[in-house]
Formats: C-alpha cells, sequence, structure tokens
C-alpha cells in the first residue's frame, strides 16, 4: 500500500471528479499535500474521509453535514447519523414503491386499451364529471401538440405521466370544424383521478357520443363526419367543443396501426 496517492489516481479509485475533489479541499473536508511538483497528494488519513464522504453523498447528505460529522465524531453522532441514513433510505424506499405503482398502473392502462376497447363502433355514453389540466393554445401539427404537452406537465411540475397514459387529448376547434378542418385544436389536456387536488378545468359530466379508431390521426375527418352523421340522424345537439383523447401514440409505439384514439362529442338528447 502505497502512503500517498496523486489526484487522477483518487478520482479514478473513488469515481469522483477531479473539480468535487478540489471543492472538498476548498471547504476543508480534505487537506491534500503538495509534492514537490506541486501537485496534490492524498494520504491515509483522506483516504477514510473519502470512504465517508461517498456513502453519505451516495444518499444526498449536503455537503455542510458531511463536514460537520467529519469535524466532530462520537458514538452518539455516529448513530444519529446512521438513524438518518435509515430514515433516507426509508423514503427512497417509498419513492421506488410509488413510481413502481405507478408504472404498474400505466402497463395496466396500455393492456386495458388493447384488451377492451371497441374499434369503430359508436356509442352513447354516460361520462361523470372529469377534472383535467389544460393549456390553451392553436394546434396545426403534432410537433406543437407533443411541445404543449411538455410544456403542460413542466407548468405542473410532473403531476402526471405521458408514457403509457391513456388520458391525455386535445380539443378540436370548432371553428375550424365549421369550415371541414379536423386537424386543428384550441388546447390539449390530460384528465386525472378523481380525488386530485390540483387541476385547472373540469369537463362537464353527461352524455358523449364516442368512436374509437386505429391508425394515424391524419384520419380523423373520416371518422368525426361518421360522429356528426350520427348525431344529427339522431337529433342529438353538440353542446361543447369535441374532443380527441390519444390512448395509444407515437410516445408508445413507433407502428401507427397500433394507435388508438377516442373521439367524444358532448350532447344533449
Amino acid at each position: 500500500m502505497k502512503d500517498y496517492y496523486k489526484i487522477g489516481e483518487i478520482s479514478k479509485i473513488y469515481g469522483i471528479g477531479r473539480d468535487s475533489l478540489m471543492y472538498y479541499e476548498e471547504i476543508g473536508i480534505l487537506r491534500p499535500v503538495r509534492d514537490i511538483n506541486g501537485y496534490r497528494m492524498y494520504n491515509i488519513s483522506d483516504i477514510w474521509k473519502l470512504n465517508l464522504i461517498k456513502e453519505f453523498r451516495s444518499l444526498n447528505f449536503p455537503m455542510k453535514k458531511i463536514k460537520e460529522y467529519l469535524d466532530d465524531r462520537s458514538i452518539e453522532s455516529t448513530k444519529n447519523i446512521l438513524n438518518e441514513e435509515l430514515d433516507l433510505i426509508d423514503k427512497k424506499i417509498a419513492e421506488f414503491i410509488s413510481h413502481k405503482e405507478n408504472i404498474i398502473k400505466r402497463l395496466s392502462s396500455i393492456e386495458s386499451v388493447i384488451q377492451n376497447t371497441k374499434i369503430d363502433e359508436i356509442e352513447v355514453v354516460y361520462i361523470e364529471k372529469r377534472k383535467a389540466l389544460e393549456l390553451n393554445a392553436d394546434i396545426k401539427r403534432d410537433e406543437d401538440f407533443d411541445f404543449l404537452i411538455q410544456k403542460l406537465q413542466k407548468e405542473y411540475e410532473d403531476r402526471f405521466n405521458i408514457l403509457g397514459n391513456n388520458n391525455i387529448g386535445s380539443a378540436f376547434s370548432t371553428e375550424a370544424i365549421n369550415k371541414g378542418i379536423f386537424n386543428e385544436f384550441k388546447s390539449v389536456f390530460c384528465f386525472l383521478e378523481s380525488n386530485e387536488k390540483v387541476y385547472n378545468i373540469v369537463f362537464d359530466e353527461g352524455y358523449y357520443v364516442t368512436l374509437n379508431y386505429t391508425g394515424s390521426n391524419s384520419n380523423n375527418k373520416m371518422y368525426m363526419e361518421k360522429v356528426f352523421k350520427f348525431i344529427e340522424e339522431n337529433n342529438y345537439k353538440i353542446i361543447a367543443d369535441p374532443i380527441e383523447i390519444y390512448k395509444i401514440d407515437i410516445h408508445e409505439t413507433g407502428i401507427v396501426e397500433e394507435f388508438v384514439t377516442e373521439i367524444q362529442v358532448p350532447i344533449t338528447k
């Protein structure tokens, strides 16, 4: 065993960047000596400190806390900091469990769409009121939609995921529809759980004419016209903007034929 190690050796052994090692020196945790050429040389007393620093940093202990412990160690302070480690580990376990449950839920959502969705069948269904996060904007391209969903997600601190989420959609521009244009939208949204406390819009409960279709969203005109014909034939009245929900889209698959989209048009009988 050597008595001294150069900064490059320490960096490689511990997987700690040179900048971090120099920062530890700057705040007084490490005190390397200099050789005749001015290179930093770390001795045995620095090594045991690095062992502890690596462990504490893996649990995101702040450097101030680490320095306080290294400067004043005792059995009592060691017991205290180990108990703090346990608390942090418990929090991480809880976060992992929550993340796992979220992933299982998203997998279940995808499987439910695959197994239970009726394709190209018009239905009239009663839907309870739905809380959502919505962002208003003029949308004329798929790229606009993707950007706005990301913006909405960031604005609300990642309160919803995108991958495997079959509650993301957009509201049609009724003005554009009246001109025969079916690829222009006025907002993007994400439906939330009914017990969610943070939301900025509630979609009214009521009857909706619905239809699910597969394939590219550029084909939605054909399906929208089919829905409107059904509404007209049954003397229903459209009472709000139609919406489109992207149950499976480009985020889940690169195979366009696997896309599943649901049209929902709110009506009165």
